[in-house]
């Protein structure tokens, strides 16, 4: 059995932080379960672009508001908490933080390694343990 508690990660070297975001990676590739498990803050007031090529990622928002735009469409999703949204086709996309910071409950598959931050294009890159 794993367990973890937050505080845990909070400060370590399982939070990855950029300019726009905060990632608290709970559970990683190394653990075995098949997938990656985090805890994303999406800042207020930010614009991120992200395009994960090789990656599916769900995500769940549990507090704060923001948006999410698929570039492909140009369809605009508002996000609340209580919204969900999955990146079922590697969907590139824009996502705004509005009024305050988003928390974002999010599963990758295949799951991270836990160093990844995106590239130039907004990709997390495959990485090897």
């Amino acid at each position: 059995m794993i367990v973890r508690n937050l505080n845990e990660i909070i400060g370590s070297e399982n939070e990855v932080k950029a300019e726009t975001w905060s990632s608290r990676r709970l559970l990683l590739k190394k653990d075995g379960m098949g997938f990656s498990f985090h805890e994303t803050i999406i800042y207020a007031g930010t614009e991120t672009h992200i395009h994960y090529k090789n990656h599916l990622e769900a995500v769940y928002c549990v507090a704060g508001d923001g948006e999410i735009e698929t570039i492909k469409d140009g369809k605009v999703y508002p996000i609340k908490n209580g919204t969900m949204y999955a990146l079922n086709e590697n969907d590139e996309h824009y996502l705004r933080g509005g009024k305050e910071d988003m928390r974002l409950i999010c599963v990758f598959n295949p799951p991270l390694v836990g160093t990844e931050t995106h590239d130039e294009d907004g990709v997390y890159p495959i990485l090897e343990d």
